[in-house]
């Protein structure tokens, strides 16, 4: 019988009938593996179906790449761009053990450690390395997932800075002609930067006033499109950029770099262009913020102006009206008056 012990984890039967590997973990006694070998070379033996554990077992730097490519085929570049860096932790290391081998205790020490850092972080470990083991359990690649014993920590909340327009104004002042259109543009859409980084020409309607943007923000990753009108600021950026634009290339706003990986120039859209910011927020002297401001405090203009919350969702591209209310940040005019009913009616 292929019946044997793994320090610290305990004992595991492996064999092979009819061609079929069959193997499983972790037994407590050496005498559970024994039985359980024996029932199943009887199942097998009798020809009943017993998918579930007829197992094939792969490295967790295996699984981290079939991930990678899944995440890539199906989510946006950002969120690739974060799996990417979380997975180099983890397979720095875990990457030559078996996946079987990383348990619970295993992650869970991990969690604590980075959760050190902060709750936050320790979150987003959870997240994703729970997406990973799914994906690997959905593949029949384990049969449980070490995480789903494993809650999320308590964050505090706080919040969100929202800049007021007179800062936002200040940074686009200090960017170059580029930069300042690229602000713009996400500034009057409110739009995704991974949704401005991948707009292309034949999305922009210029004789009916809008744009279309593509998200993969949706349940199941599906690339999504939604009709955006165009402020006249926007549209007078757009037709300049137009008349000025490459025609042989697709995007509105396009760069060329040098590929470490092919060892090339290339030309092609932005993925993240962070970085700019904080040199850009510096010079302007105001408090430091990212793109995705931007959305919040457009959102918040247009809540100040009595937009409907509805329309507010339909134009951030959100599909739950929960996801929108995060983007209102200011009292109503319904808090106040609330507040001045209770104040005279007590």
């Amino acid at each position: 019988m292929s019946v044997y012990l793994k320090q610290g984890k305990g004992w595991r039967y492996d064999f092979t009938l009819n061609g079929n590997r069959y193997t499983k973990a972790w037994f407590k006694t050496k005498k559970q593996a024994q039985r359980a070998e024996v029932l199943k070379r009887e199942e097998v033996l009798n020809g009943q179906n017993q998918r579930e554990e007829v197992r094939t077992d792969i490295t967790f730097l295996e699984l981290v790449e079939k991930r990678l490519d899944n995440v890539k085929a199906y989510n946006s570049p950002r969120h690739y761009q974060d799996y990417v860096y979380l997975a180099k932790r983890w397979v720095k290391l875990w990457g030559q053990l078996m996946v079987d081998d990383i348990t619970d205790t295993v992650i869970e020490d991990f969690i604590l450690e980075r959760s050190q850092q902060s709750k936050a972080i320790g979150n987003k470990e959870i997240r994703y390395l729970r997406a990973t083991f799914n994906f690997a359990k959905k593949k029949r690649l384990i049969d449980k997932n070490p995480l789903d014993g494993i809650e999320f920590f308590s964050e505090n909340k706080t919040k969100r800075y929202v800049p007021p327009s007179e800062d936002i104004n200040k940074v686009i002042d200090f960017a170059d002609p580029d930069t300042q259109d690229y602000l713009w543009i996400i500034r009057d859409t409110l739009a995704r930067v991974s949704e401005i980084n991948h707009l292309k020409w034949q999305d922009v309607y210029f004789n009916d006033h809008y744009l279309v943007l593509y998200t993969r923000k949706k349940k199941g990753g599906h690339l999504t499109p939604r009709e955006v009108p165009m402020t006249n600021k926007v549209f007078k950026i757009l037709t300049r950029r137009y008349e000025n634009r490459d025609p042989d290339k697709p995007w509105v706003f396009w760069h060329r770099y040098w590929s470490r990986k092919n060892q090339k120039w290339i030309e092609g859209p932005y993925n993240d262009r962070k970085q700019f910011m904080k040199t850009l927020c510096a010079k302007a002297g105001v408090k430091y913020f990212r793109f995705h401001a931007l959305r919040h405090a457009g959102a918040t203009v247009m809540e100040n102006s009595n937009i409907s919350i509805g329309t507010i969702q339909k134009i951030l591209g959100h599909e739950k009206r929960s996801t929108t209310e995060i983007y209102l940040h200011n009292l109503g005019a319904s808090d106040r008056q609330a507040m001045d009913v209770f104040e005279h009616a007590r």
